[in-house]
């Protein structure tokens, strides 16, 4: 009788470890929803399901210096998350060693909606964007081979991957796919103006924001297209050439010449908070980037045809008219998805 006691009593003590170590060990699948008001998402979820466990790995490998050659320039350092994951108020981002690059860094919000990445869409697929930084000499200038080596040398690292992979194996794929499922959830989609368009409470906007957004639906919607903001197009958009730098854009991909000058329509959204604008960070203000359009557009072999309406340049906007659209630009600042400690590092 004692030992049938004894037993009954240690099963429950046997059967709490056992369950909370299968809560520890457990990957979770995550049901990627897309909000009402968006287009489909772009990516193969079947060839890498979203868990919980590969959005952490991806966290983790996204905040870690320890993949770049200096140990310190993560993916964050260049993707801070209170400015939608961009370098506010660098022109051009630095990375290692205080290198500087050509480029201003892309915001890194609702990739997986979009069908090509960088200024000139040097990669058509979420998994393989981050080779382009890792391995860039004045960016991270990581070496796959080191950090593969890193991460098997670190117990956390060592963990994870096992949870996530079927074949728990640390490689370059299983970390390129562990990124891809953190950027895959990196959706900003609860802006004021996201909860107008879905009716939501919140989503009032003001007389003078919604003639600013029918200002923008007549003269700016046709490029930055959808309620996310562009339609991944490539596009010159008639801004004066800068000769210590020479950018020649999508044509650095493509080398054909009607890809001269020509960079990646890039997303409105959260436009307030990812100064400076264009793909050299040229403008810090909305107001300069509205000035441009309306007095500054250069004319080229090149030029988007939408900026050259019979030889006349650029868009026709009044003072009221950029007023009005900025108005209607700061109804796209998603200050959940700003602040959301589920993506901060700590």
């Amino acid at each position: 009788m004692k030992i049938k006691f004894l037993v009954l009593f240690l099963l429950p003590l046997f059967w709490s470890c056992s369950s909370d170590e299968s809560e520890e060990y457990q990957n979770i699948p995550i049901d990627f929803k897309v909000p009402s008001n968006f287009p489909p998402a772009n990516y193969d979820f079947a060839n890498n399901p979203l868990t919980e466990k590969g959005f952490e790995l991806g966290k983790k490998l996204f905040y870690d210096g320890r993949l770049a050659s200096d140990g310190i320039v993560s993916c964050a350092f260049c993707h801070i998350q209170e400015d939608a994951f961009t370098h506010h108020g660098h022109t051009f981002s630095h990375g290692v060693g205080d290198a500087i690059g050509t480029r201003n860094a892309s915001p890194i919000q609702n990739m997986v909606f979009q069908t090509a990445f960088m200024w000139d869409g040097a990669t058509t697929h979420l998994d393989l964007q981050p080779i382009i930084p890792f391995t860039s000499e004045i960016e991270m200038h990581g070496n796959f081979e080191n950090a593969i080596n890193m991460m098997k040398n670190d117990a956390t690292y060592k963990k994870l991957f096992q949870q996530v992979f079927s074949n728990g194996e640390i490689n370059s794929e299983n970390m390129l796919k562990a990124l891809a499922q953190f950027q895959i959830l990196l959706v900003s989609s609860n802006s004021k103006f996201d909860k107008y368009r879905r009716n939501e409470v919140g989503g009032n906007l003001t007389t003078t924001e919604l003639e600013g957004y029918a200002i923008f639906n007549q003269k700016c919607a046709s490029c930055h297209a959808t309620d996310i903001f562009t339609d991944n197009s490539y596009r010159n958009n008639g801004l004066p050439i800068n000769p210590a730098i020479n950018d020649l854009g999508r044509f650095r991909v493509t080398e054909l010449p009607q890809d001269r000058y020509k960079f990646k329509v890039p997303s409105l959204r959260n436009i307030e908070k990812t100064a400076p604008y264009m793909h050299d960070g040229r403008f810090f203000t909305l107001e300069a980037v509205l000035d441009h359009y309306s007095s500054g557009v250069v004319n080229s072999e090149t030029l988007d045809s939408r900026l050259n309406s019979s030889g006349v340049l650029g868009i026709s906007l009044s003072a009221s008219d950029k007023s009005k659209l900025i108005a209607f630009l700061k109804t796209l600042t998603d200050n959940e998805f700003l602040t959301n400690p589920k993506f901060s590092e700590f």
